[in-house]
């Protein structure tokens, strides 16, 4: 909603029965976030844009401040809006839509996995169930520009210092991400952000004393190589192997941990105080 717009709060205002519709058990504060989600859509606005401020925003809204209120706090932890104070601050689009849904997953994930709710293992799983079709679909739909970025990062590796493992594991995670945004989906592209942003640098980082570069190396040429000549099934193959190969060499990083060991109890005094 931009500060210039003056009919901008009359389309605001138009939006409403969009929210009318909604269950009648729907709280009011979830209708207004709602409604300012179909305005955010509907106006093409994306991270940045002026959305106004909060007094004018009730009054377009013929809602309370309360009501607002709440309804920007559902929106602010979908993280689509932000609120900034003082001189030129208001309420602004912080994601559209469909990034809000990624931003919300790769959050979850990374709650799960540092607090050990679901482990790593478990996540390169579905790791491999994501990324093996997201291949294929870059051998079809694979652009000149994506392409290009391919053989860049490959080329990058290939000259990168083996024992720089901070910036093999970036270009490692450069590579997938590219891939997926080969699809052009916005969707796809939201629920598998957390792939890139959450699991493939936490498995970069378990495997980084193991992994071989050269490995790596090797794999991801295999991966370009079909996504070039446009062979669904193959790229599938080789994104496949690569994945499982990280998976065999997480296995073999946690085998190599040392044990810790069980706290010791001191039995005659728990003996003695029970």
């Amino acid at each position: 909603m931009s500060r210039d717009s003056p009919g901008a709060g009359a389309r605001l205002q138009r939006s409403r029965p969009v929210a009318t519709r909604l269950h009648e058990t729907r709280g009011a504060s979830e209708q207004v976030a709602t409604q300012i989600q179909h305005y955010i859509q509907e106006a093409g606005l994306g991270p940045g844009d002026f959305l106004g401020r909060e007094s004018d925003l009730a009054a377009d809204l013929g809602v309370s401040r309360p009501t607002l209120r709440e309804a920007l706090r559902l929106l602010s932890s979908g993280k689509l809006v932000r609120a900034t104070k003082g001189p030129g601050g208001g309420i602004f689009v912080a994601r559209t839509p469909e990034q809000g849904v990624g931003r919300s997953l790769s959050d979850g994930i990374a709650m799960v996995l540092e607090t050990g709710a679901v482990p790593l293992e478990e996540l390169v799983d579905v790791q491999i169930l994501l990324e093996v079709p997201l291949a294929g679909r870059a051998a079809y739909q694979a652009d000149e520009a994506t392409l290009a970025a391919l053989r860049e990062i490959v080329l990058a590796e290939a000259h990168a210092d083996p024992t720089d493992t901070d910036a093999l594991a970036s270009l490692d995670t450069q590579f997938h991400r590219t891939i997926a945004s080969a699809t052009s989906n916005r969707m796809i592209q939201a629920l598998t952000d957390w792939v890139f942003e959450v699991v493939q640098p936490s498995l970069m980082q378990a495997v980084r004393d193991v992994v071989i570069p050269s490995a790596l190396l090797e794999q991801h040429r295999a991966v370009l190589a079909a996504i070039e000549k446009g062979d669904a099934a193959r790229a599938e193959r080789a994104m496949k192997e690569h994945l499982l190969y990280l998976a065999d060499v997480l296995r073999l990083a946690r085998a190599s941990e040392p044990t810790r060991p069980s706290p010791s109890v001191d039995r005659s005094a728990a003996k003695g105080a029970s």
